[in-house]
């Protein structure tokens, strides 16, 4: 079976949930993209910061867990951490520190490349006429601040939605519905981009058509079993199967 049949089938049956009588009725006008790990090559970065800064209060922890946190808000993993280690939740003085301290670490750290095949991609959605619209739990301005010089007129302002936008981060479904919203789109209309299982499980619960993408060493059936509607190697993978998506041979 190739990718073309796989998402071929993965449409199908998103078709078939919203109740649409086939794949061929099935029309993305929105793609509502993360940052991290699928953007930009970043999360390497992430989780070393993450560990430094943890190690700096005596905790030391496997690197790799911090994959698993990814999409939360900075807020969500510093509590997440206080009550596994500490027992406890962290001050709004601790969250602001102990995040600065993990931002410091991140950006003295060599700066970070766009996944291959993200201008690809994101190229190919506009010449669509596909809508991008940007979901990222990060509060990382670094790599905000560098969209519109690596993507030049992909992301307007209006169409980012980051952890100061929500209530809730993911995996809670708000920054996709919101996104949504932001687009003017229906979830039967949107399509998730995603490599991490909490963004995953987020799209999915939106009901958009959920895309997950192993950037890192997350495995497949991670990905899956958060619900994501086909998952793919790369972004670059993507990138190359965007004809298959939009239903265009």
């Amino acid at each position: 079976m190739t990718q073309k049949d796989d998402i071929a089938g993965a449409l199908r049956r998103f078709a078939a949930r919203h109740g649409l009588a086939s794949e061929q009725e099935v029309r993305f006008r929105a793609a509502l993209i993360d940052m991290d790990g699928t953007l930009y090559d970043s999360m390497g970065h992430h989780t070393l910061a993450w560990h430094r800064m943890m190690r700096d209060i005596g905790i030391d922890t496997d690197r790799d867990r911090f994959y698993l946190f990814e999409g939360m808000t900075g807020k969500a993993t510093v509590n997440l951490l206080f009550r596994e280690y500490l027992h406890r939740d962290a001050t709004d003085e601790e969250v602001a520190e102990h995040y600065h301290r993990k931002t410091v670490y991140f950006n003295e750290m060599p700066q970070v490349c766009p996944m291959p095949g993200a201008a690809e991609l994101l190229g190919r959605l506009q010449s669509a006429g596909i809508a991008c619209v940007l979901v990222t739990g990060s509060g990382q301005r670094s790599l905000i601040e560098r969209l519109e010089r690596d993507f030049p007129g992909v992301f307007s302002p209006g169409m980012m939605i980051t952890a100061a936008d929500v209530e809730h981060g993911k995996p809670h479904p708000e920054p996709y519905l919101k996104a949504m919203e932001r687009a003017g789109v229906a979830a039967h209309e949107a399509v998730v981009i995603e490599n991490a299982p909490l963004g995953v499980r987020a799209g999915a619960a939106s009901g958009a058509f959920t895309i997950g993408l192993t950037t890192g060493p997350v495995p497949v059936e991670a990905l899956s079993n958060e619900g994501a509607d086909i998952v793919l190697p790369s972004m670059q993978a993507l990138a190359d199967s965007v004809g298959a998506l939009l239903l265009k041979y």
